[in-house]
């Protein structure tokens, strides 16, 4: 039998030679991992990619012929290929002998190389490619099933059917005291459910699908499907051997899960994607998890008897430190949840016991007893909203606070005229906050957020009643902060067929004190009281009520929370408890609309124009500071929504808006002295001569009273702008936007605008050049020149000091003051348009334009200015106010209303006293250097640039050409969202990825940034 202590040991001169001798080719050469043969990967002179394989002196060559024959059948499969054909030597054979250094015999063969990947060395393993893994797994299966079926290797050590007797003798060699314990645990379950292996389906398998023997073709190029990745083939067929057909999809579930942060999901994905081809029976479904932690099992074993034999080999270990981590994870992992999972991934009910439960629940659901003593009707009882959305959390200390969330509920109750409140079944919440609810080491990853119980909030104390007749299953007091505190578990049986759980949580330690296992409770019978919150895990007083299809091996405790990926397996496991306590449905109601019916009435309404971000969009329902919610209770961090410029919802704006809307909201043909003060503290902040402030409702309101302002003051309509510039949605300023009139739909540049070339220092015209400022202001001088010899001289130039959709880009030093001057000198005026990039965002100055050096004669002002209320506002010098003000009256209904000025000053307020402007000094210098240390990993990172809190990542596939790598940049933007950052893409080309955050980023949301950036372009898609 070939063992790792006789593998083969040529040099590559030597494997090069025998390619040359014995199969006529040559190329250059590399090794390959393995275990007790050696491969060679061999690129041809003529381009071919093909396989040396030196097989272990030890090997039979009647068991090399029969692989051969498998690979040609596989290779020819009418599907596809699903594994390298094998080639034939110069003589012919397709199976021929070399000596080794010492003189014995090697059977060698070439094959063709699959191009691609390792599954392990490929980042992402999306869904679509496990499922696609799990369909490759199904074809080898059927197709290695219509060979004649004989005994193969049968005592091979990787045989699944030989796999509990090779954990029995390899795991006392596992000397580690916590490793051994984990394999322990996880075997014990594997024993406990041996049975589920017999009669299952025997024929011939791979057997060793691990994740360096899954070859992954590479990535998709096409914009539509960009970075989408297939499985190519499977290579390595040493380990085939009759066992059990479902092994292979055992042995690939197995690695695969490998290192993920949901290896259940993961593992469903591929169950998925098999059964579409082969369905899985039931049976298989309840053997498969058993057997993948079987196949982990023997890994970790078979690893340490191995590394006794060859310590130096490191592909014998390559799978041994994830595997223990993974072991680790699953030691936790019910068999009856994976099953349910499983089935779930199948089309199927995860859990069948569920339907019967349900059915006798919903025909019995009058005659339970009151939980509580009295009905939970409207008369007894309040329904709260503890949802992301929920106006009972205005901030986001409100979250952690239990002692004042307590006090608001009480005072929800005593407003109601209740005895109780009442918190949903199947909500999403930002409460569970603690570490047993977040997976640890990333704080934007997906938590436990959805309530799988339904709460009941009384006085601690209250009585809690059985609602049917049980037996007591088990309890405990689960006393770690925010767990259940003291709980019961009642055991259910009241007809045949017909068994299930209720979970009483929150309790008195006084509940459980004289509790048996087995004790019998009987309908109506007082069970328990409701704790305070010093002996209830800290919570607001109240019962958590919960029903529970299976227990999945527990006692004591249940889960309550599930993530809103798993939401449905969850609730299937744990069914809505109104169907025992009875709470009336019009109370219960939540009129939330999900995101499907949101998506359907969009469409339906809306016109189709407005985009909506990202494949899959989110929908938004909560801003916090740097952080957006979603409908799940998911946390994101807002990397590119400059407009709540000091934060989403920030107490201060937030505040001062309730206070003014409390009191007064009307238009500016009244004195209030609001308008007036916030005038004075912007103009404050303003150099001299610009004092004069007109306010309106947004940025692009500013925009075109500007316009009307320089056409009154120099009875000229022609405008001057820069090349991808966009000022704004209205006619006038699409107008003059060349993002627009030049971007799809757009009709070309109007008469009356002229575009001068965009001064981008990294790809416009002068790049690279130390005097670009001044030779892209000259093109700004020449378009000035060329309308006064035509007898049109420009009303004004309008320009961004920092371009934001053009990419974010920074003109070169002393481009502004000179267009500014040539401008002015041409009878024109100047506009700096700082709806996207005033306020402070650039850092090193409260206005953009100050860092050129330069000053407008307009400066437009909307976004950020309100943080998110809409405000905006054009300040311009008195003379032009004055030549404005000579014709027709200027009134704007909403502009500057009391409450919007309200907010304005609050922003000015928070910026000062909170330290902002630094802030977006400080951390976006620590951002933009962590951002340009990816350019020395990331080739594809051609140009970081910005100011302050304002920054562009130019992605580019060569850095010499600085060709535009848009495709790439959508991926990241993409990948990061599903990460938990949310970042877009701007430019003309659609590849500058743009970061403008709230200012209130801190440096560890930089760093946590950077890291994630970093990892998804690292991943297969943005390195092929």
């Amino acid at each position: 039998m070939p063992s790792v202590d006789t593998a083969p040991r040529f040099p590559a001169d030597e494997a090069a030679r025998v390619a040359r001798e014995v199969f006529a080719v040559e190329g250059g050469f590399g090794e390959l991992p393995s275990e007790r043969d050696q491969n060679f990967l061999l690129r041809t002179t003529d381009g071919r990619e093909l396989v040396l394989k030196i097989a272990n002196p030890r090997e039979l060559r009647d068991r090399l012929a029969f692989q051969n024959e498998v690979m040609a059948l596989l290779a020819a499969d009418a599907g596809g290929p699903l594994a390298p054909r094998p080639l034939p030597a110069k003589d012919g054979a397709l199976i021929s002998t070399v000596p080794g250094r010492g003189g014995e015999p090697h059977f060698v063969r070439l094959v063709e190389y699959l191009p691609g990947r390792p599954l392990g060395e490929v980042r992402p393993h999306t869904p679509r490619l496990l499922m696609d893994l799990g369909a490759f797994a199904a074809r080898l299966v059927r197709a290695l099933s219509a060979l004649p079926q004989r005994e193969y290797q049968p005592d091979l050590i990787w045989n699944l059917k030989n796999g509990r007797r090779v954990v029995r003798e390899n795991a006392p060699l596992v000397v580690d005291p916590g490793r051994r314990a984990t394999l322990d645990a996880v075997f014990r379950r594997v024993e406990e459910r041996a049975a589920l292996f017999e009669g299952l389906p025997e024929g011939l398998v791979h057997n060793d699908g691990n994740d360096y023997n899954v070859i992954v073709a590479p990535p998709d190029p096409a914009p539509g499907s960009f970075g989408d990745m297939r499985v190519a083939g499977f290579i390595d067929f040493g380990d085939m051997t009759r066992s059990w057909a479902l092994s292979d999809l055992a042995v690939v579930l197995a690695y695969a899960m490998l290192d993920k942060g949901d290896p259940l999901g993961a593992a469903a994905h591929i169950v998925a994607g098999y059964n579409a081809v082969l369905p899985l029976s039931d049976k298989d479904l309840r053997a498969l998890f058993p057997l993948a932690c079987l196949r982990l099992c023997m890994s970790v074993s078979i690893a340490a008897s191995q590394k006794k034999l060859d310590p130096g080999n490191a592909y014998l270990t390559i799978s041994e430190e994830p595997a223990w981590r993974l072991l680790e994870r699953l030691k936790d992992v019910a068999p009856a949840f994976a099953e349910g999972a499983f089935r779930r991934a199948c089309g199927h009910a995860p859990f069948p016991a569920a339907e019967p439960v349900a059915r006798w629940l919903e025909a019995n659901r009058v005659s339970f007893a009151p939980v509580m003593g009295y009905p939970l009707d409207a008369r007894a009882a309040t329904v709260f909203d503890l949802g992301p959305a929920s106006a009972l959390f205005e901030r986001e200390e409100h979250w952690t606070d239990m002692e004042a969330l307590d006090r608001r509920l009480k005072a929800e109750v005593l407003r109601a005229g209740a005895r109780a409140g009442i918190g949903r079944y199947n909500e999403a919440r930002l409460i569970y906050t603690s570490p047993v609810f977040r997976p640890s080491g990333d704080p934007l990853a997906e938590g436990r957020t959805v309530h799988l119980g339904m709460d009941v909030f009384v006085p601690p104390g209250s009585d809690i009643f059985a609602p049917l007749d049980g037996t007591v299953h088990s309890f405990r007091d689960n006393a770690a902060c925010l767990d259940y505190g003291p709980t019961v578990i009642l055991e259910h049986a009241p007809a045949p067929g017909v068994r299930f759980h209720t979970l009483y949580g929150h309790l008195t330690r006084g509940s459980i004190a004289h509790l048996t296992p087995g004790q019998p409770v009987r309908k109506g019978e007082r069970l328990a009281a409701v704790g305070a919150r010093d002996e209830n895990g800290g919570w607001p007083p109240h019962l958590h009520f919960q029903i529970i299809v299976e227990m999945l091996g527990r006692s004591g405790d249940f889960p309550g929370v599930a993530a809103g990926r798993d939401r449905d397996l969850w609730t299937a496991l744990s069914p809505d408890p109104d169907l025992i306590l009875g709470v009336p449905e019009g109370l219960l109601h939540d009129p939330a609309l999900g995101p499907a019916e949101i998506a359907a009435l969009r469409k339906e309404h809306l016109g189709r124009n407005l985009s909506v971000s990202y494949r899959s969009p989110l929908e938004i329902v909560r801003g916090s500071m740097r952080h957006l919610i979603d409908s799940t209770g998911r946390v994101f961090l807002d990397a590119v929504n400059n407009v709540p410029h000091v934060g989403h919802n920030h107490p201060r704006v937030v505040e001062a808006v309730r206070k003014q809307s409390a009191v007064l909201n009307t238009n500016t043909r009244y004195l209030h002295e609001t308008i007036v003060r916030y005038a004075r503290r912007l103009t404050a902040l303003l150099p001299d001569p610009l004092r004069v402030c007109f306010f309106v409702n947004s940025g692009s309101e500013a925009n075109d009273l500007a316009l009307r302002l320089a056409a009154a003051y120099t009875g000229r309509r022609d405008i001057v702008v820069l090349d991808g510039a966009y000022h704004g949605n209205l006619s006038s300023l699409v107008a003059i936007s060349p993002y627009k009139f030049n971007g799809p739909g757009g009709a070309g540049c109007p008469p009356a605008t002229h575009v001068a070339p965009m001064p981008d220092p990294y790809r416009g015209l002068f790049r690279d050049d130390p005097r670009a400022g001044g030779k892209y202001a000259a093109r700004v001088g020449a378009i000035l020149d060329e309308l006064a010899k035509t007898g049109r001289p420009p009303a004004a130039f309008i320009a961004e000091p920092v371009m934001s959709c053009a990419g974010q880009i920074v003109p070169p030093a002393g481009f502004l003051k000179e267009a500014f001057r040539l401008v002015r000198e041409a009878g024109g005026i100047s506009i700096a348009d700082e709806v996207q990039v005033g306020f402070g965002r650039c850092g090193t100055r409260f206005w953009a334009f100050e860092a050129q050096d330069a000053a407008p004669d307009i400066l437009t002002l909307g976004k950020p200015i309100g943080n998110g209320h809409p405000l905006g506002a054009v300040v311009t010098t008195p003379a032009i106010a004055d030549a404005f003000a000579g014709g027709m009256e200027y009134f704007n209904t909403f502009g500057g209303n009391p409450v919007s000025c309200a907010a304005g000053l609050a922003v000015l307020d928070v910026i000062e006293e909170e330290g902002l402007q630094e802030n977006a000094r400080t951390t976006g210098a620590l951002l933009a250097d962590g951002l340009r240390s990816l350019m020395e990993r990331h080739p594809l990172v051609g140009d970081v640039r910005g100011l302050g809190l304002f920054l562009g990542v130019e992605l580019v596939l060569d850095r010499a050409t600085r060709e535009p790598a848009p495709l790439h940049a959508s991926y990241a933007v993409e990948r990061m969202r599903e990460e938990g950052v949310l970042l877009s893409t701007d430019g003309p080309d659609r590849n500058v990825i743009k970061i403008k955050p709230p200012l209130c980023f801190t440096a560890a949301d930089a760093d946590l940034l950077v890291g994630k950036l970093d990892r998804v372009l690292s991943e297969t898609p943005l390195r092929t």
